[in-house]
Parts: C-alpha cells; sequence; structure tokens
C-alpha cells in the first residue's frame, strides 16, 4: 500500500465528463445528474482500509445530503486484474452489503481518473450548480478515526454551495492509497 495526498483542485475547472457502468448494471453518465445543486464526485475501491474506515460516514453523509439535492458519485478506477477485490462483481457484492446509498462505477480504462486528476482513494471533488470545482479535500479531520472527527470539512463545503456561499479556506488533502493503474 503507497500512502498519497490528493493534489489541491484547480477551483473552477468544469467537471469532465463521463459515462460509465454501475453496479445496478446501468450506463451512468455527467448529463444523468444535472438537476442536482451540488455533485460530489469520489473516487473509491473495496479493498483500501482508507476507504474502509471513512464508508460509514460517507454513507450516512450521503443520505443526510441528498434530500437537499446533493448527488453522489462512486467511481473505482483500480485495475481489476491486478487487484481483482475491485472488480465489478465485487464491487455489486459491495455496494450491496454496505447499502451504498449513490451510484458505483466502473471506470476499467482509467480514463475518468486522468480527466479529474485523480489520485488516491479516496479522492474526493465537489462541483457547484454550474458544474465547476469548488471543493478538493477530505472527508473529514480524521481520516482512520470516527470518534476524533471535529471538522466534518466535505459536509460544510456542501452546506456553503447549498446556501450560495463561497467554501471555507483551507482545503486539506485527502490521502489514501495511491489508485491502482495498469501497466
Amino acid at each position: 500500500m503507497v500512502l498519497l495526498y490528493s493534489a489541491p483542485g484547480t477551483m473552477g475547472a468544469p467537471a469532465a465528463d463521463f459515462s460509465l457502468p454501475g453496479v445496478d448494471g446501468k450506463e451512468h453518465a455527467l448529463a444523468d445528474f444535472a438537476a442536482a445543486e451540488v455533485l460530489v464526485v469520489m473516487f473509491i475501491c473495496n479493498h483500501c482500509p482508507y476507504v474502509q474506515a471513512i464508508e460509514g460516514r460517507l454513507i450516512d453523509l450521503a443520505k443526510e445530503m441528498q434530500p437537499l439535492g446533493v448527488a453522489f458519485v462512486a467511481i473505482n478506477s483500480n485495475d481489476p486484474i491486478s487487484y481483482p477485490e475491485d472488480n465489478m462483481d465485487n464491487m455489486k457484492k459491495r455496494a450491496k452489503e454496505r447499502g451504498y446509498p449513490f451510484v458505483y462505477l466502473m471506470d476499467e480504462s482509467q480514463d475518468v481518473a486522468h480527466a479529474y486528476g485523480a489520485v488516491c482513494t479516496p479522492d474526493f471533488f465537489i462541483f457547484d450548480r454550474e458544474r465547476k470545482l469548488r471543493y478538493r479535500g477530505r472527508l473529514d479531520d480524521s481520516p482512520r478515526n470516527p470518534a476524533t472527527v471535529r471538522n466534518q470539512e466535505m459536509k460544510r463545503a456542501i452546506m456553503a454551495l447549498l446556501a450560495g456561499e463561497p467554501v471555507a479556506e483551507p482545503q486539506h488533502a485527502a490521502m489514501g492509497c495511491s489508485l491502482k493503474w495498469r501497466e
């Protein structure tokens, strides 16, 4: 496992388009989320201990924010050949077992991860109504221990965008396992 930190995002950059298969058997595109006031694009996977550590909090946040017009999209860009735990069959199992309230998509070509500049799992990108990047950072200030969370940074960013306010600075990098690129 290689620990990486996400790079700062280019605020105001547009969301990259995508069309990817989901665990629900459907193809999902960026345009499918056009009605959302805020769009959270997150790069996750099944096997990363950093994703597993925040998974419950992420599910809770999605359930809390979705009624407010926030869409969440999870994308797995890991190489499913070298990391079979991250293949589509196992993604389907994980999403069902954990009750994911968001779409979980496979980026087997890894083109979407490259387009977003994703580097680790988890890696979070939050876009405003115009699909301009307004937040790139971590879920909260305690990536491994939910008992010590003091600052819910992603939730604060989402709430600011819903209120038409700027997202607070500084934005702290996400940290996690490196994306598993194809050789």
